[in-house]
């Protein structure tokens, strides 16, 4: 059977909608979003003890409500904070404006994509937290985006990130199954609300779709749906990708104590350094 015309276009435009919604739904309600995360400090602690070793001034790219960048600053360490989304910046903004004069002074926002990103200086130190790099889904965007990241690097600067390590079977999930999670009270509107996930993986283009699903317990009718859209970064292709956009991996660990990448491993941690290359295009780095 032959497909009717346009028929392809429109899919794929269809496709690219989705993925691009997946990565802001679930940032916008930027509350919500401090609740569900309220008690994740693994990943903050890891990345302050890099920028202690490093010093500053570090860029932080997806800062979201400065989870990390506030924890920075306390610590004294000058950070740059960059956000696409206008929602995370208000909060982020929020936040540190409970903070003392000291750490407000250390943290300046910037409102970009880090695959436009151009401040026109350099730091010793760039980061990339909580799987911000899993909203970059095609190559051309991983290239935009690194190249941003050699362009905001001293030569001998650091870039750490992390993103979560592909697990097969959660990939295989039938699309149809529901996972459900506890009631919970949304900080936005003080409701009690019922929350499903449910999961389907795009095999070519390597991107899990979630879909959240919140039902409010007093009017069990009202169901409110957003999807969240995730790239998955298998290691060997990680590796692959930094190499050949100019980057030389130093640590590629499978969490954030350090510990070696397998079968448990929930995320990959990575510490790379630009390439320099010599006049024969060797790294000499």
């Amino acid at each position: 059977m032959t497909a009717p015309a346009g028929y392809a276009t429109d899919a794929a435009r269809d496709r690219a909608r989705s993925i691009e919604e997946g990565a802001r739904a679930h940032y916008r309600d930027a509350r919500y979003y401090d609740q569900t995360y309220r008690c994740r400090a693994h990943d903050v602690r890891w990345y302050v003890d890099l920028a202690l070793r490093h010093r500053g001034p570090v860029l932080e790219l997806g800062a979201g409500t400065g989870r990390v960048a506030l924890a920075l600053a306390r610590r004294g360490i000058e950070v740059v904070a960059v956000d696409r989304m206008a929602s995370m910046i208000r909060r982020g903004r929020e936040r540190l404006a409970r903070e003392p004069r000291r750490v407000r002074d250390r943290v300046t926002w910037v409102r970009a994509d880090l695959r436009r990103l151009r401040l026109g200086r350099r730091f010793p130190l760039v980061i990339a937290p909580f799987n911000v790099f899993m909203h970059l889904y095609s190559r051309r965007d991983v290239e935009r985006a690194l190249r941003v990241v050699r362009e905001h690097l001293t030569a001998r600067g650091l870039f750490a990130f992390d993103v979560l390590l592909p697990d097969p079977g959660e990939l295989a999930r039938h699309p149809d199954r529901v996972y459900r999670g506890r009631p919970f009270r949304h900080p936005s509107d003080g409701r009690t609300y019922r929350y499903a996930e449910r999961f389907a993986y795009d095999h070519a283009r390597q991107v899990q779709f979630v879909t959240i699903a919140f039902q409010d317990v007093a009017r069990p009718g009202r169901i409110v749906e957003h999807v969240l859209s995730h790239r998955q970064f298998f290691p060997r292709e990680l590796e692959a990708l930094l190499h050949y956009n100019g980057f030389r991996v130093l640590a590629h660990w499978g969490g954030f104590g350090r510990e070696a990448l397998d079968a448990s491993s929930v995320s990959q941690v990575v510490v790379t350094r630009p390439i320099r290359g010599d006049r024969r295009g060797r790294d000499v780095g």
